[in-house]
């Protein structure tokens, strides 16, 4: 247990479970299911033990079991009733909180055991959509809330990102179908965010288009080149983080007078970014989307 956090304010466990602060105090109160420890000025703080408690709790009470009734099981008795429910209900919820414990343990052990089991019974799309993307999502919130910190989000999002280009890999010997269209996939100058890119690629992939996947920071000009190689190009980038947000409009302004004057090539885009810019009057060939669902489903 050494440099992993241990300790936890109320506010972390709002954060990590869900259930509000108020909530976490009533029940305390009422249920005694949380004994949190207090320093000299009376600020609760909270074990590690605590916190995977309460994430059993928040899931069975979200599969039907009133707090009253958790609260008379034994302490031992909790992980396995939410084995139990897991086992024959909605697994996702289980294996989000278990992914969220593999991920502030630095616990690799927990997240390949978690994700083989989600493997028994779903594809790795459907793993992807239903637990890696919510999972990242709440990430974020808890990054920026200060809940944990860069090296947690490190640690998941490469493990994430292995499992990805591990499926890819098992694609690479396919030959493309049709030849003549090609997926161009990149990320801006200072974009690193790469996950969903990568999950689009192994999307394409997996339907047969014929893709070449040049990762994040790429400069705009050096696309210049892949003009002359292919004949049909769409060109997919995703905005996180970068252009900022008073540039994304003269970026994709930029792009298409740079990168779509032959009309031989168009240019889908998505991203948090997109959110911060009027959208309504973009240049011919540019197309947005508000998620990699919709994007996948467009092709």
């Amino acid at each position: 247990m050494n440099n992993i956090q241990v300790n936890f304010s109320i506010k972390d466990l709002e954060n990590l479970t869900g259930i509000k602060a108020h909530t976490i105090r009533i029940w305390e109160k009422r249920y005694n299911l949380l004994s949190p420890n207090r320093s000299e000025t009376n600020i609760r703080n909270y074990s590690l033990t605590s916190l995977q408690k309460l994430l059993n709790i928040s899931y069975l009470n979200n599969n039907g079991l009133k707090v009253s009734k958790i609260a008379n099981l034994k302490e031992e008795e909790i992980p396995i009733k939410v084995r139990e429910i897991a086992s024959r209900a909605k697994v996702e919820d289980h294996a989000i909180n278990a992914l969220k414990m593999a991920m502030l343990n630095f616990d690799q052990v927990l997240f390949y055991n978690t994700y083989n089991n989600l493997l028994e019974n779903k594809t790795f799309s459907e793993i992807f959509y239903t637990v890696f993307l919510p999972l990242l999502n709440e990430i974020g919130l808890l990054w920026q809330t200060n809940t944990i910190t860069p090296a947690h989000e490190h640690f998941l999002s490469i493990h994430i990102k292995q499992k990805i280009l591990l499926n890819i890999e098992r694609l690479q010997s396919l030959e493309p179908k049709p030849k003549s269209k090609t997926f161009i996939l990149f990320l801006p100058d200072n974009e690193i965010h790469d996950i969903g890119l990568l999950f689009i690629n192994y999307q394409l992939r997996s339907k047969g288009y014929h893709t070449i996947f040049l990762g994040e920071s790429v400069p705009m000009e050096s696309l210049n080149d892949l003009l002359d190689f292919f004949d049909d190009i769409t060109f997919i980038s995703y905005f996180t983080v970068y252009p900022e947000e008073q540039n994304v409009f003269s970026y994709i302004d930029k792009f298409s007078k740079t990168l779509l004057n032959n009309g031989n090539a168009d240019f889908m885009i998505l991203g948090h970014r997109l959110s911060t810019v009027d959208l309504t009057n973009l240049p011919n060939n540019v197309s947005t989307f508000n998620s990699i669902e919709n994007l996948v489903k467009d092709l």
